[in-house]
C-alpha cells in the first residue's frame, strides 16, 4: 500500500500548488491562497503534508542559467556498464559534487548524466577515470553549446494564463551587482550573497528569520539582498517533485541531428513546448538533446510523429529514462575555520 500512495499521482489542488512554486518558489501561503483560490489554511497544511515526506521540495537550480550563457560547458555523458554493474557505477557517479544529476534508461545497462568542468579541458572523469573502469563498456560525451531550456524554467501545465501571470514575482529596482568573485549564476557575487545561496541550496523556502539565524546577518540586511537577488534572475529556484506524481510517467531522452540552419530555431521550438524540460545545442553528431515528460507513449509517439516534423531534423534517437538517479543538489559543505 505504501508504495501505490507514493507513485500515485497527487490531487489537482496539489499539482497546482507545485505549479505554483515552479513560479515563484518563496510564495507564500497568503499569495499562493489568493492566487489559486483556496484558504491560507489549505495552502499551509498542503504544504506541509507535501514536504513532510519529501514528496515536493524547493532548492536552488543545482544547475542555473549564469548570464554569460547558461550551463555552456558542461558535459553530457552518455555510459554503457556491463549488465550487473550499473547500480555500482550509478552510485559512484551519485558520490561526485561535479555530477549533478544521473537518469538510468530503460535499457538496463545505459546511464545518461551531466558532468560540471571546465570547456575544452581535459576532464579526469571522462579522459581517465570512467574509460579505466572495467564495467563500462562504451563512453560517449558531448558539450553543451548553447542553453535553449532547463529543467529549473519548465512549468506543470494546470494552471490559466492569469493564474501563471498573476504569480510571476514582482522584480523590485535593481540596486546593482554586489562586488565580489564570479558567483554560481554568472555575476559577482560576495560573501554575504554567496552565505545567502548556500543556506538556500538544500530549502529554498526558507524564511528571512531562519536565513538571518543562519548566516548571521541582520534579517533586514537578508530580505534587502533577497529581493536583490531576485530582481536581477539570480534567485533560481527548482520544485523537486516525481513527474509520475503529476501524471506525466514518462520521461524520454531525445539526442537529435538537425541541419545547422535550423539548429536555433529547432532548439527553440523544442524550449517553446510544454512537455520540454531541457533543450541544449551541443557537440558531435547529435547536435541537439533534449528531455520531456509525457502522461504515456501515445503522448510521446504524437510529439514525435507530429511536433517534430519541419524543424530540419533529420535523425532522432529516443531513449526512456526508467530511474532519475540524482536531480537533488548535493549538501553544502561549511566553509572552513580561518
Amino acid at each position: 500500500m505504501a508504495r501505490a500512495s507514493a507513485d500515485s499521482v497527487l490531487s489537482l489542488t496539489d499539482q497546482r500548488l507545485v505549479a505554483a512554486l515552479q513560479w515563484d518558489g518563496r510564495l507564500t501561503a497568503e499569495r499562493a491562497a489568493q492566487v489559486l483560490g483556496l484558504s491560507p489554511a489549505t495552502v499551509r497544511r498542503r504544504l506541509q503534508v507535501l514536504g513532510a515526506d519529501g514528496t515536493v521540495r524547493v532548492v536552488i537550480s543545482p544547475v542555473a542559467r549564469p548570464r554569460n550563457g547558461g550551463s555552456a560547458g558542461a558535459l553530457f555523458l552518455r555510459i554503457r556498464v556491463l549488465r550487473g554493474k550499473l547500480d555500482t557505477i550509478v552510485a559512484a557517479l551519485a558520490a561526485r559534487e561535479d555530477v549533478p544529476f544521473i537518469d538510468v534508461t530503460t535499457s538496463g545497462d545505459e546511464i545518461f548524466a551531466v558532468a560540471r568542468t571546465e570547456p575544452g579541458s581535459r576532464d579526469p572523469l571522462v579522459f581517465r577515470q570512467l574509460p579505466s573502469t572495467q564495467a563500462v563498456t562504451s563512453l560517449e560525451s558531448a558539450t553543451i553549446l548553447h542553453v535553449f531550456r532547463l529543467t529549473s524554467e519548465w512549468r506543470h501545465q494546470v494552471l490559466t494564463a492569469a493564474e501563471r501571470a498573476a504569480l510571476i514575482p514582482a522584480a523590485p529596482a535593481p540596486e546593482g551587482p554586489a562586488d565580489g568573485a564570479a558567483g554560481p549564476y554568472g555575476v559577482d557575487a560576495d560573501a554575504l550573497e554567496q552565505s545567502l545561496i548556500d543556506a538556500l541550496t538544500l530549502d529554498a523556502r526558507l524564511s528571512a528569520a531562519a536565513l538571518a539565524a543562519r548566516t548571521g546577518h541582520p534579517e533586514s540586511t537578508v530580505r534587502r539582498r533577497l529581493a536583490q537577488l531576485a530582481s536581477q534572475g539570480r534567485l533560481i529556484t527548482q520544485v523537486l517533485v516525481e513527474p509520475r506524481r503529476l501524471g506525466l510517467p514518462i520521461e524520454a531522452k531525445l539526442l537529435l541531428h538537425v541541419a545547422p540552419d535550423h539548429l536555433a530555431t529547432a532548439g527553440q521550438a523544442l524550449a517553446d513546448h510544454p512537455s520540454v524540460h531541457g533543450a541544449f545545442a551541443t557537440s558531435g553528431p547529435s547536435n541537439l538533446h533534449a528531455a520531456g515528460y509525457f502522461p504515456d507513449l501515445t503522448a510521446l509517439y504524437g510529439f514525435l510523429s507530429h511536433d517534430l516534423v519541419g524543424l530540419g531534423i533529420s535523425h532522432v534517437e529516443t531513449a526512456i529514462v526508467s530511474r532519475a538517479a540524482k536531480r537533488t543538489p548535493a549538501p553544502v559543505r561549511p566553509a572552513p575555520a580561518r
